[in-house]
């Protein structure tokens, strides 16, 4: 069973994301095509669709981040109050995402998950990654006209 077996992923979630190299065709596309606007309003239309589905997702994460954050403060909480069982929270909060580890191969995977997310943050917190606006941007796309699905 893969790790990400058993999520709950409602419709908000199952999203298509464009890639950068279909942004650099639609550049080049309104480039090569600037003087055919029913192709711009197209392109237009299509672009805001995407950004609408975007934006449900983003909020549909958010709204998972504060769930688990809550869930995870509440954790804490009840803890220190001296709660019998302070993982009550956490873990169904979990469950509800089939996010609870079932096997041990699946623990182990988690931990060694948490231990290599540990370790990638330290090393991008140590040294961040530097972005220049000096350097001219490299186009993939160099074609005079492209067609664009419908």
């Amino acid at each position: 069973m893969n790790r990400h077996e058993g999520q709950n992923s409602g419709p908000a979630t199952e999203v298509s994301t464009m890639t950068r190299s279909e942004f650099d065709d639609i550049r080049a596309h309104i480039t090569a095509e600037a003087d055919r606007p029913g192709d711009l309003l197209r392109v237009a239309r299509s672009l805001l669709d995407d950004l609408e589905v975007a934006r449900m997702r983003e909020a549909t994460l958010r709204a998972y981040y504060l769930r688990l954050l809550t869930a995870a403060r509440a954790t804490v909480a009840a803890q220190r109050a001296g709660y019998p069982e302070p993982l009550t929270f956490l873990t169904d909060e979990l469950a509800k995402r089939g996010q609870l580890p079932g096997t041990d191969d699946e623990v182990n995977r988690v931990l060694a998950d948490a231990h290599t997310a540990a370790a990638l943050l330290a090393c991008l917190e140590q040294s961040p990654m530097r972005t220049t606006g000096a350097a001219p941007r490299v186009r993939k796309c160099a074609g005079s006209s492209r067609t664009l699905p419908h």
